[in-house]
């Protein structure tokens, strides 16, 4: 299946596993079943739907929405091999920037939007100590994500971020040339086309990717209850490793990545701890 009918399937309402369902029946090159066949295989909810959405699509439109940035679907051979192996691997990733990143090897870091000077503090140290051994892979967000990659620049690393909107959308504003600078001169992904906003649930399925493109993830000042958290988890279950830099006990902001290395996350307090564990050599 071609990455434009790809593009199609999910702009007439189809969810990422949807669309799945589908290509695990029509691989690429194959024609595509009837519409109501397809919306059987997906377990569309209401097939008329379906067929009536996708039937109302504007191709013109769609083609040159879909045109506006360069795009891999899970039947590229450049498509990372690791996400192949997550839950609900994305089907289609925009992009913009130096793919080649995508082959070499990569730690994420995730953590809270509203950080303390110390846990800033500590992931620029622990970025600095990796010395550009690993591509470093966050989400363009505020706080943790946005220490990590500007960390990463200054040290003359190569970054990755995964966002949560089209790539033309800008989210959170203020990293605006933040993106602009790693779209030109490393690379920024998302799984969403031209245009699409920030919607709540869009961060969760972001994370997924971000953890999933990594051989191991880096948490700083991630709460109990976090975004984060649920990322490390995920991660751990699919059998990365996840590094938890120790935080203040008495304020809560670190709560998580406690518990994280108390679930058996493995506490680290230097670039080298982490270098060591993957057996990197300086």
């Amino acid at each position: 299946m071609e990455s434009f009918e790809i593009y199609k399937l999910k702009a007439a309402g189809l969810t990422n596993e949807q669309v799945l369902r589908i290509l695990a029946i029509c691989q690429e090159g194959e024609p595509l079943p009837p519409l109501e066949e397809m919306a059987k295989i997906a377990r569309c909810r209401s097939i008329i739907r379906f067929v009536e959405q996708y039937r109302q699509l504007d191709e013109e439109h769609l083609r040159t929405e879909f045109g506006r940035f360069p795009s891999l679907s899970i039947f590229d051979s450049d498509y990372p091999e690791s996400l192949m192996q997550i839950y609900n691997p994305p089907v289609l990733l925009f992009y913009q920037g130096n793919l080649n990143l995508l082959a070499e090897p990569k730690i994420a870091v995730v953590g809270a939007r509203e950080t303390s000077r110390e846990g800033v503090k500590s992931v620029e140290k622990i970025i600095q100590e990796l010395q550009n051994q690993l591509v470093v892979v966050s989400g363009l967000a505020k706080g943790i994500d946005a220490t990590a990659h500007y960390a990463c620049i200054r040290n003359g690393g190569k970054t990755i971020g995964v966002i949560g909107t089209g790539l033309d959308i800008f989210y959170p504003k203020s990293n605006q040339r933040l993106q602009t600078h790693m779209s030109e001169h490393h690379l920024v992904l998302s799984e969403y086309g031209p245009g699409q906003s920030p919607l709540k649930f869009h961060f969760p399925e972001r994370n997924r990717i971000i953890a999933g493109l990594c051989q191991a993830v880096i948490v700083a000042e991630a709460r109990l209850r976090s975004g984060s958290l649920i990322t490390c988890e995920r991660a751990m279950e699919e059998g990365r490793d996840v590094f938890a830099i120790p935080g203040n006990i008495l304020d809560g902001k670190s709560a998580g990545c406690h518990h994280l290395i108390q679930e058996g996350a493995k506490l680290v307090t230097s670039g080298q701890d982490i270098l060591d564990e993957l057996k990197y050599e300086l």
